[in-house]
């Protein structure tokens, strides 16, 4: 994969990440609610959720294309316009009420659970991958290409989120991530806007 285009699809992982909504919002939580570890692991359980998806997607992308490259065509189309749509919301956001959450009594085990829970459940989560990573996939891509990608989403995922908890763990970041909420929707935007115009005129 070409270091451009690697850069792509990290930025966009990375905005994706950092995006106020329930996955943030839990990780709040559970950080506000029992500290440093809970946080912690509610992070990296998110993404090893998040990373299961990024598998299947890929899997399933490739499949597509070698038998379907009309389906692969359309898909990718579509995900192209669920790509700009995402970012037009993004760019109407406000502040991003996800950053008000309250932390409540948890557990290291609490924790764990709803990572995943929160990031499997998310039916928006594997709509998001299909229209991302369509547009990084190709028919002659080896299997070490797609590994990078799932890895790619699955580390910045996971090391966003491990951030935060350790961040808010000993300082009080919450105060900084609510005031530049809205740049964050507003950065998330543009890009998902412009890896959707790149599709179209390439």
């Amino acid at each position: 994969m070409p270091l451009t285009l690697w850069l792509s699809l990290a930025a966009v992982c990375a905005l994706g990440a950092m995006s106020p909504g329930p996955s943030l919002a839990m990780v709040l939580r559970h950080t506000l609610g029992g500290g440093r570890a809970p946080g912690v692991i509610a992070g990296l359980m998110h993404a090893m959720g998040v990373g299961l998806y990024a598998l299947l997607t890929v899997w399933g992308l490739g499949a597509v294309i070698s038998r379907q490259p009309m389906l692969f065509m359309l898909i990718t189309w579509g995900g192209a316009a669920y790509l700009a749509w995402l970012g037009i919301k993004a760019l109407r956001a406000g502040r991003g009420g996800a950053l008000e959450a309250r932390g409540a009594a948890t557990g290291p085990v609490q924790a764990a659970r709803d990572g995943v829970l929160v990031a499997l459940g998310n039916p928006k989560l594997i709509l998001f991958f299909v229209a991302l990573l369509s547009q990084f996939v190709s028919a002659d891509m080896e299997w070490p290409a797609k590994a990078l990608i799932v890895a790619t989403a699955t580390l910045i995922d996971g090391g966003w989120y491990v951030m935060v908890a350790l961040a808010l763990s000993h300082s009080a970041v919450l105060p900084w991530l609510q005031a530049r909420a809205h740049w964050i929707n507003r950065i998330t935007g543009v890009l998902l806007i412009a890896l959707a115009v790149r599709v179209l005129i390439g």
